[in-house]
């Protein structure tokens, strides 16, 4: 219109107008309440027309400048009443009120108006103001003011420059300090210098980035200047920080909530201390005790503590304990003065340099694993170890070491030794949590390590009851030269049932005898022995190999019942393999007989080792079937090898693969029997030895010709006499001369029984080895009874009279009749 101001709109008129026409380059209070300016003419038209009031509603300035500002704005209702405001506002009236308007959607809303007319020009300036955005403004200022203000939650709040610009009460409550005196504040003067780092690197990461950090964690000081003892209590803070933005979208501060968790953050601690402990409790119950030797125990005590509980610590036992004596190895508190030798089985130390573990009352030198020490009467170790208590000692002047801890190893009541724990400068003190927990692990160790003692005590025995029942050298046999090897197993786990023996039978034979009692400990070398004492009590009987069997079977059985024992097994079974054989000189022949064992190994000269056939029969302690005979000749200079499973089967190596290499190594070893043996234990063992091993090897040696007279002669009375001269003649032509008297009166009275009891043809035989035997044969079953001849008797003394001067004597069934025999000493 003529004559009027033209429309005003951009930045130009956004920045030089006098009351802000437009938007700010960084936003303002105005971007949040939704306000609009613009002015009215003389005439009653707009005239100018900011950009504020285009937004607000809807209409471009080119549109709205030069327009009736009721008829435009205004519902058509209130067009009357609105020109008639108009008109006096115009005159010079100034009016605020609320008046409805329609946007340029056409959606109605209510604005708050100000129309003040312009001093000294016609015309008004206008500035509306959308009440509903006004009313929701004012709304949450009062909910930020209550929430800031009555929350028992502390809040802050940063400014750009990392100073505190405002803070609720809560916040300055727990600090101890006025707001004035918090207001400007700067990370670095609320907490600890790494803390306030931590914080500072927070709250530029929040205003970079502009995502919220939630819950963080910080422990700080009270600030200087408050009085004690608030001013030293530590306090830990969870702090969550946010940004606060302007309407554009910029950064304007930081928000934060802190939380005061001094209480949950020491709960906390004690939760993680009560977890790391029940941890530690759970990791000893399934580390100490995997094996039953004193001294591993010992250092998986000191594996599972240090330094998970503490830095330095030693396991000292009393040296009865370790030297396996069956006297008391241990005292009852109080019965002791706590001074005796004890020995350190076990140092363990991530405290380099450490010199002493030091008492009340003076130092004690940290000994080397394997020394021994005695500990002065009044040093708290001695009194540890008198009265069964532990006991904490006062810090002594060692500056690597801060606190002490000496538990004992009690266990059924009995002292064996004690533990000394340390913890280094730098590390917390032992508080009574931790003593009772040192003293929950030592007691479970201290159970380990009477069972370990209560278990090598029985070893020891056991291995000593195993080793008297073997037979000690190298046994003798006619025609036989004999190796053996006993090992026990390699892992020192408990003595196991293996055994072998060697037994002269008369007649130059031999009985060669391996077996093995499933189980291991002291029972089952008991009746390893019990076994053992049978076989060669049934071998004096001369019963053949597969009777043997069957009575050995038969007492196996028998030693499987009621033991009579307080918590013995009535229906435990006691099962054992054995091998039996036995070898004529004289023939060459070996008749075995097999009672689930492994089967025997012949290396004959110019072959390879091979398994014999024989049977194997069930376990002796089995019962219900007959065991079997298989009858070998062996060949001159051939090797017989027995053994137990031990040898030859492990854990990582099947019994086929062990079989092979035993043959393989026979195979290619030495001719000499003893350098053999050795080869091939050095061939197997690395592969095996988990179990005891037992080898008896017999190499076959041809008797001289001359060693054997055999004569057969008839049932006659002139053979008496005959039997006379072929043994005396026999003796003479071997340069025994001395043996002639004796034998000739002795064979006729053999002779003589032989035609009178027996019947068929006799067999004369004489044998010499490492004595002279002579044996007696005949078809009869009758065997000779020496009986006491009273003096009327004619007759009873011929057996008497072989019994004073032979050696020994005796008889044996044969499959046709008996053989009686004397044996005189060279």
């Amino acid at each position: 219109m003529p004559g009027q101001p033209g429309p005003v709109t951009g930045h130009a008129a956004d920045r030089d107008g006098p009351i802000g026409w437009g938007h700010g380059p960084t936003g303002s209070i105005y971007d949040y309440i939704r306000v609009a300016t613009f002015a009215i003419g003389p005439d009653g038209l707009i005239s100018q027309w900011s950009s504020r009031a285009a937004e607000f509603f809807g209409v471009p300035a080119h549109e709205a400048v030069g327009a009736d500002p009721v008829t435009a704005f205004v519902p058509r209702e209130l067009w009357q009443r609105g020109r008639a405001r108009l008109d006096r506002i115009l005159s010079g009236e100034e009016w605020v009120g609320t008046a409805p308007y329609r946007d340029a959607d056409g959606g109605e809303g209510l604005a708050e108006v100000y129309l003040m007319p312009d001093s000294g020009n016609p015309g008004a300036t206008c500035l509306a103001v959308d009440l509903g955005r006004l009313r929701r403004i004012e709304t949450d200022l009062a909910a930020s003011e209550a929430v800031f203000g009555q929350t028992p939650t502390g809040f802050f709040l940063f400014g750009l420059d990392l100073r505190l610009q405002r803070v609720n009460d809560a916040f300055a409550a727990g600090l101890g300090l006025p707001h004035a005196e918090l207001e400007g504040l700067t990370p670095h003067d609320l907490f600890l210098p790494g803390e306030a780092e931590r914080l500072v690197i927070a709250l530029r990461k929040v205003l970079a980035g502009g995502e919220p950090m939630l819950d963080l964690r910080f422990t700080g000081a009270v600030p200087r200047g408050v009085a004690a003892p608030a001013r030293d209590a530590v306090r830990s803070w969870a702090i969550s920080l946010y940004r606060l933005n302007s309407s554009a979208g910029l950064p304007m501060g930081i928000a934060g909530q802190v939380l005061d968790v001094t209480s949950r953050h020491v709960a906390e601690r004690e939760a993680a201390g009560v977890r790391r402990s029940l941890a530690l409790l759970n990791e000893a119950s399934t580390h100490i005790g995997s094996t039953l030797d004193l001294e591993t125990t010992a250092k998986e005590l000191l594996d599972v503590i240090v330094p998970q509980f503490c830095d330095l610590a030693s396991v000292d036992l009393y040296t009865a304990l370790l030297s396996g004596d069956s006297g008391p190895i241990a005292v009852r508190p109080g019965l002791s003065d706590g001074c005796g030798e004890l020995r350190r089985v076990a140092v363990s130390s991530v405290v380099g340099g450490a010199s002493s573990v030091l008492g009340a009352e003076g130092s004690v030198p940290v000994a080397e694993a394997g020394g021994t020490l005695c500990y002065p009467r009044r040093s708290p170790h001695a009194r540890a170890l008198r009265t069964g208590r532990s006991v904490v000692p006062q810090p002594g002047p060692d500056p690597l070491l801060r606190s002490t801890l000496v538990v004992p190893l009690v266990a059924r009541e009995q002292v064996l030794g004690l533990v000394q724990l340390a913890r280094a400068i730098g590390s917390e003190p032992f508080d009574a949590r931790d003593v009772a927990i040192a003293e929950e692990l030592v007691a479970r160790a201290a159970v380990c390590v009477d069972n370990a003692r209560l278990y090598r005590r029985e070893h020891e025995r056991a291995l000593i009851l195993q080793r008297s029942l073997l037979p000690p050298g190298n046994p003798a046999a006619t025609g036989l030269e004999i190796a053996r090897r006993y090992l026990p197993s390699n892992n020192n786990t408990e003595v196991g049932g293996d055994w072998f023996d060697v037994i002269p039978l008369p007649g130059s034979r031999t009985a060669l005898v391996i077996g093995d009692v499933m189980g291991r400990g002291l029972r089952a070398a008991v009746a390893m022995g019990q076994l053992r004492t049978a076989v060669r009590t049934l071998a004096m009987l001369d019963l053949d190999p597969a009777e043997v069997l069957t009575q050995l079977d038969e007492i196996a059985r028998g030693l499987g019942g009621d033991s009579g024992a307080p918590g013995a097994d009535s229906t435990e079974l006691y099962l054992a393999t054995c091998v039996y054989a036995v070898y004529d000189a004289v023939t060459q022949r070996c008749v075995f007989a097999n009672a689930g064992h492994l089967p025997p190994v012949l290396l004959s000269p110019g072959e390879p080792a091979r398994m014999l056939d024989v049977p194997p029969g069930l376990p002796l302690g089995v019962g219900g079937e007959p065991f079997e005979e298989v009858e070998v000749t062996l060949p001159d200079d051939a090797v017989l090898g027995l053994y137990t499973d031990g040898l030859v089967e492990s854990r990582k190596h099947q019994l086929d693969e062990g079989l092979r290499a035993f043959r393989t190594a026979l195979s290619n070893g030495s001719k000499q029997l003893e350098q053999l043996c050795d080869e091939v234990l050095d061939e197997l063992i690395p592969h095996h030895g988990e179990d005891d091993i037992a080898l008896l090897m017999a190499k076959v040696q041809t008797l001289p010709e001359d060693a054997v007279g055999d004569w057969k002669l008839p049932s006659e009375p002139t053979s008496v006499s005959k039997a006379r001269e072929l043994a005396c003649g026999w003796l003479l032509v071997r340069g025994m001369d001395e043996l002639v008297d004796t034998t000739e009166l002795l064979v006729s009275e053999l002779v003589t029984n032989a035609l009178r009891h027996g019947r068929g043809e006799i067999r004369l035989r004489l044998l010499r080895d490492r004595t002279v035997m002579c044996e007696v044969w005949d078809d009869g079953y009758a065997q000779p009874r020496q009986r006491r001849a009273q003096e009327t008797d004619e007759g009873g003394r011929g057996l008497q009279l072989v019994s004073l001067l032979a050696e020994r004597w005796g008889s044996r069934r044969t499959p046709n009749g008996k053989i009686v025999w004397f044996e005189l000493t060279l």
